[in-house]
């Protein structure tokens, strides 16, 4: 496929694309400092603001999806993610997949992970932002959209290419631990793109 990969540089987005790349796809990498992204047969590195509509659909058009990488938590005013969500629709690109976060996931309890008294303070504007983004993309009536929320704990690990997948609940282990690497979150989201399973709606993947 021909995949548009946004925040191609970041800290989900840098293992997004080897995982892409290692799958023989076509991938276009769009970052803010796209000097940064090796060099790659099947890799091509554009400049592109997600916050410039016009700009971005440009670098869009002609792909056959969209897995943006790009973190709502750096976007007080959602400019961005309005931006986006129009510089895909006006691409003709119906297929969308984006980086979630776990602060909406449920409890056993009932409760929302990022409504615990223990939710690190200095997370908790970031993943309100990123709640919000879920709440706009429910409202969203053209895309096909995917929100794949990441367990609690998602680190650099190894890749075993193995995972669990849930809906809208938190996933936890025997251990009680919720953790799932960034390696295998990328191969989740490859898996994803390669065979849909998930229709504008949210899912998560942990071990």
């Amino acid at each position: 496929m021909k995949i548009a990969l946004i925040g191609a540089t970041g800290y989900v987005g840098s293992k997004l694309l080897p995982e892409a790349l290692a799958r023989g796809h076509h991938i276009t990498a769009i970052a803010k400092n796209p000097e940064t992204l090796p060099q790659h047969e099947l890799l091509t590195s554009l400049c592109a603001d997600v916050t410039d509509t016009h700009a971005l659909s440009e670098c869009l058009t002609g792909h056959d999806q969209v897995i943006s990488a790009f973190n709502p938590g750096t976007d007080p005013f959602g400019s961005g993610v309005r931006a986006l969500i129009a510089g895909v629709k006006k691409a003709g690109i119906s297929r969308f997949l984006t980086v979630g976060g776990a602060g909406s996931l449920r409890l056993p309890s009932g409760g929302r992970v990022i409504d615990q008294p223990d939710f690190p303070a200095e997370w908790k504007a970031g993943a309100l932002l990123t709640i919000a983004f879920l709440d706009l993309l429910h409202t969203e009536k053209e895309l096909d959209w995917v929100f794949l929320s990441p367990s609690a704990l998602l680190v650099p690990g190894e890749r075993t290419g193995k995972y669990r997948v849930g809906k809208d609940d938190l996933l936890i282990d025997a251990d009680g631990k919720s953790h799932i690497s960034l390696e295998d979150y990328a191969v989740a989201m490859l898996d994803e793109a390669e065979k849909p399973q998930h229709h504008r709606e949210r899912f998560t993947v942990g071990y």
